[in-house]
């Protein structure tokens, strides 16, 4: 069975290939990711490694934990899978208008404009 294995404290300038050829010495890699920034596509640093065999992932744990890659310490841990929650409209209703912020008001600058130049 795979195993989805976390790697922490990465430098912002290690790549997958990296993270590929420290962690093939241990097993047959299923998946590897530095996670970047939508935006910049900076890395994050931390990515995740899925290995093959649990023995193996184990392996990697044990000696990657804690040994500087790119000049960093880095953190390896098996993963923990977390549900994203739903992304759906907010309960306080996110988005709408508010009393006196807006149309609302009761006049508008374009008709109060308009009686300042004909009176």
């Amino acid at each position: 069975m795979s195993k989805k294995l976390y790697v922490g404290n990465l430098n912002y300038s290690t790549t997958e290939d990296t993270l590929k050829a420290q962690f093939s010495n241990y097993g047959e890699l299923l998946s590897v990711s530095v996670i970047k920034d939508r935006y910049t596509q900076q890395s994050k640093g931390f990515g995740f490694v899925e290995m093959a065999d649990d023995s193996a992932a184990e392996k990697a744990i044990a000696e990657l934990n804690g040994r500087e890659i790119d000049g960093r310490k880095v953190r390896v841990n098996v993963a923990e899978d977390r549900q994203r929650p739903p992304r759906g409209p907010r309960e306080d209703g996110g988005g709408r208008q508010r009393p006196g912020f807006g149309r609302d008001r009761g006049f508008s600058h374009r008709n109060s404009r308009q009686e300042e130049s004909n009176g």
